[in-house]
This record gives structure tokens, C-alpha cells and sequence, in this order.
């Protein structure tokens, strides 16, 4: 299967550089994959589409403010650094601006001084192996410094950092957002469980690997990054009483779906589990953990899309892309959203 075929023309403009003011206003199109109807609504509609003893899986990931802007402590230049995953101790993998200035041995002092960091290593990549020393509580010192790694498509800066967080987010280790989860307000959230609805939490750590293109022609041929996950035992246990009372299990982004799949496809049964996935999922695969995915609009050529195309059906899915991009629908990560059922 050609990457090719997972093309559509996107209008720069359609491409959402800033959230919504109210983050459950976003458009929300419906998608039926048996039929491909497509019908029109806000997210805050959600409430209507689902039943009492379905169960919404969400990912509580919380990404960290990654990006750091500092200086060569010999000479004074400046140097961006973007941490990827720690490694051990207060030793992380990280990418570095302009990477040539910094060899092993290099020091760079960030926010006069309250964090430092040493080059204590590279990588195949071109990623540098950084050693943190600092006063106090590591992630503390992190979120004072630091900046959001928002995805390269967008370009504005992010005024309030927490747009780019769900409003549950839990679990630091994140490189990016679960965009899809971004929609919900936490009095959404308390009106679906009124209505009788199950919030399940799951965690996927998001790498910046979900904004590698596919760089062959064959998507056979695409190695996919492998990030981090999560499932609780209370979490296991509920989603398979859900399933055993004919409830739908139904997935906020990607990322909860290729977790559920991952165990779903190890077990007969959901189970307590973590450990690292780098499932692919594209058309021809069979899904075994989920019967439903709320999500965004993703980009051309990209194996989010391939995924979604997998659960919806390819020909239902790039139509419904062409009636977005015609309806002038928001895209990527603080764009509108689908809901495939």
C-alpha cells in the first residue's frame, strides 16, 4: 500500500494556529464507518451521540514544557534544547540547537544559573545526551524555564500554556499533546458522567516520533517510534466489564487507541499492563479493543490518518477529509474534530 494514497490537498489557512476560546465550541463532524454519512455538529454534542454504559477512554498524559533556551557557559551562544526522554537519573535524551556547538564536554547555564546541563553524550540521530544539575525539584524547575514544544506547523505563540494540556492531565512525559482530548472541559466530562457514561484513563507518553513523516513509499516499509504506556488494574477491569455488558469502548485520539489495541492484541482480555508499543495500524488491520475513536484532522500522508482510515474504512476517510476542507473545517492539533462510529 502507497503512502501516496493517504494524500489530500489541505489549504494552509484550514491549518488552526490557536485554540478556541471555548475549548468544547470546536465543530465536530460525524462519521459513520459502515455507510460513510457524515453529519455536522459542536463537540459539546458529544453528550447526545453516546449511551449510558459506554465507555470513553482517555489519555492523561501531561506534556512537559520541553523547551529550553539557553547559553554556552565558555562563550555565551545561544543554544535551544528539547528534551525527549529521560534516560536515567537526571540524564536525558534530548535535540539540540545548532547541534554543532555542542560536543561532549559542553556546559549550558539556563535562567541565570537555576539550571545547568552537561553534555555527557550523543546519539545515532544527532541527539545529545544531557546531564541536568539543578536546586530543588527537577519538573518544578521545568515548568518555571521551560516552553511548550508545540508542533512545527504552528507558528503563533501559545499565550496560556495550558491550552496546549488536556484538562486532565496527570502523568508527566509527554513531548506532545493528545490533541483530541483538548476538546473536553472538565463540565463536558461531569455531564457524560451523569448521563451514565464510564471515563476510563489511560497512559501513552507522546513522542515527537508522531511528528516524523513517512519518508518511504511503501507504508510496509515505515519503522514506527515506540512510546510508553500504561493501563492500571482498575482501569483493565472496568473496560472489560464494559465490553462483557455490551457497552461501547470508545477511544479519545490515536494514542488511547493504539494502547488499547496494543493489549488487545496480546490478551483476550483487557489486562494490567505497561511497557513500550510501536504498533502500526493501518488498512487490513483488525481492531480488537475498540469500537469507536474520537480524534482530529490530521496531516496528508501521515500514519494517523492510516489508522483512522483503518477503523473508518480509506474511501470513507479521505471523503470525509474533502467535505472538512470544503466545509472550512479547522485542522491539526487545535483544530476540530471527528467522531467515527
Amino acid at each position: 500500500m502507497k503512502v501516496e494514497d493517504f494524500d489530500f490537498h489541505l489549504p494552509e489557512e484550514l491549518i488552526a494556529q490557536t485554540p478556541l476560546e471555548n475549548r468544547s465550541e470546536s465543530r465536530l463532524m460525524v462519521l459513520d464507518k459502515e455507510d460513510g454519512s457524515i453529519d455536522h455538529l459542536r463537540f459539546k454534542n458529544i453528550v447526545d451521540l453516546l449511551d449510558e454504559g459506554d465507555c470513553l477512554v482517555l489519555n492523561d498524559t501531561r506534556v512537559l514544557p520541553a523547551r529550553l533556551f539557553g547559553q554556552k557557559e565558555e562563550t555565551g551562544a545561544n543554544i535551544e534544547v528539547l528534551l525527549l526522554k529521560q534516560e536515567e537519573g537526571d540524564q536525558w535524551e534530548t535535540l539540540v540547537k545548532p547541534a554543532k556547538r555542542v560536543k561532549v564536554g559542553t556546559e549550558i547555564v539556563f535562567g541565570d544559573g537555576k539550571l545547568k546541563a552537561t553534555c555527557v553524550g550523543t546519539k545515532d540521530h544527532g541527539g545529545r545526551i544531557m546531564e541536568f544539575a539543578y536546586d530543588g525539584i527537577f519538573y518544578e524547575v521545568l515548568e518555571e524555564l521551560g516552553e511548550m514544544p508545540l508542533p512545527p506547523y504552528i507558528r503563533e505563540r501559545l499565550e496560556e500554556q495550558d491550552r496546549y494540556q488536556t484538562v486532565y492531565a496527570k502523568e508527566r512525559g509527554s513531548a506532545a499533546a493528545p490533541t483530541a482530548g483538548l476538546h473536553f472541559t472538565e463540565e463536558l466530562l461531569e455531564e457524560l458522567k451523569q448521563k451514565g457514561v464510564h471515563i476510563a484513563f489511560i497512559t501513552l507518553h507522546v513522542g515527537l516520533g508522531t511528528f516524523r513523516p513517512v519518508s518511504v513509499d511503501s507504508i510496509e516499509d515505515h519503522d514506527m517510534h515506540s512510546e510508553f504506556y500504561q493501563i492500571s488494574e482498575g482501569t483493565a477491569r472496568l473496560l472489560n466489564d464494559v465490553r462483557d455488558k455490551g457497552g461501547r469502548i470508545i477511544t479519545v485520539g490515536t494514542t488511547s487507541t493504539r494502547t488499547l489495541e496494543t493489549i488487545a492484541s496480546k490478551h483476550d482480555r483487557f489486562v494490567e499492563e505497561n511497557g513500550w508499543t510501536n504498533i502500526f495500524i493501518y488498512p487490513g488491520y483488525e481492531f480488537k479493543g475498540i469500537d469507536g475513536l474520537i480524534t482530529n484532522f490530521h496531516l496528508p500522508k501521515s500514519t494517523l490518518i492510516m489508522l483512522v482510515s483503518a477503523f473508518a474504512g480509506q474511501e470513507h476517510v479521505l471523503k470525509a477529509y474533502e467535505t472538512a476542507v470544503q466545509e472550512k473545517y479547522r485542522f491539526f492539533s487545535f483544530g476540530d474534530a471527528m467522531f467515527l462510529k
